[in-house]
């Protein structure tokens, strides 16, 4: 896999290469694409409360979410399952284009919606049986800007931190999930809503 991303090298930033990769390509998307997925998304994708279970008790997950992908791909995490809806057409767009670019399958998207800098996600890797072992994560934010870390499970008080821009693609990918956990935090300041759109492919699983 280390020719995977060769003609996007002088535009991808490589956060980590040890024990994983997270790779990072700031303006994937321009500017008027960002906008334009954006305001398409926010009317149109069917977004819902998500409910985890945390300690053997409901939840109310503090953000929206929707779930795409091919027929009978389903997504077991936090004690949910997602039942895929079928393929909004720009998000299958923007499948295909990251399927050309990378020569790397996708078949399903988890859209989240952060409604203001009050929503937000807690540590934790995308590390659950349907994704295989070594599974490759496509993250593109669309909308405010908002801070993204990650940090070695390992460790846990050594954070690393960037600022996801509108346009910006992340890909997490080898071991990554195995030795790393990210979260978005809350920025209370923020009053701005924001996208955030996770390809991957769901492996079957019996």
């Amino acid at each position: 896999m280390e020719d995977l991303f060769s003609q996007h090298h002088q535009q991808a930033i490589s956060l980590t290469r040890e024990q994983g990769e997270l790779i990072c390509y700031p303006e994937w998307l321009t500017q008027s694409e960002s906008r334009q997925y954006f305001e398409l998304f926010s009317k149109e994708l069917a977004w819902d409360t998500e409910t985890l279970m945390m300690a053997g008790k409901p939840v109310q997950s503090p953000r929206l979410v929707a779930w795409y992908g091919d027929a009978g791909k389903t997504y077991r995490y936090s004690g949910t399952s997602y039942k895929a809806l079928p393929w909004h057409s720009a998000l299958y767009e923007i499948k295909e284009k990251l399927n050309k670019e990378f020569n790397t399958p996708v078949n399903s998207v988890l859209s989240n919606l952060y409604r203001d800098g009050k929503d937000s996600v807690g540590w934790h890797a995308d590390s659950e049986k349907e994704l295989g072992k070594q599974p490759v994560i496509f993250s593109l934010s669309l909308g405010t800007s908002r801070y993204f870390d990650y940090r070695l499970q390992a460790e846990k008080v050594n954070k690393h931190r960037i600022e996801l821009h509108a346009g910006t693609l992340l890909i997490m990918r080898g071991d990554f999930q195995q030795y790393w956990e990210h979260q978005v935090p809350k920025q209370m300041k923020i009053t701005e809503p924001r996208i955030n759109l996770t390809f991957r492919f769901i492996h079957q699983t019996k």
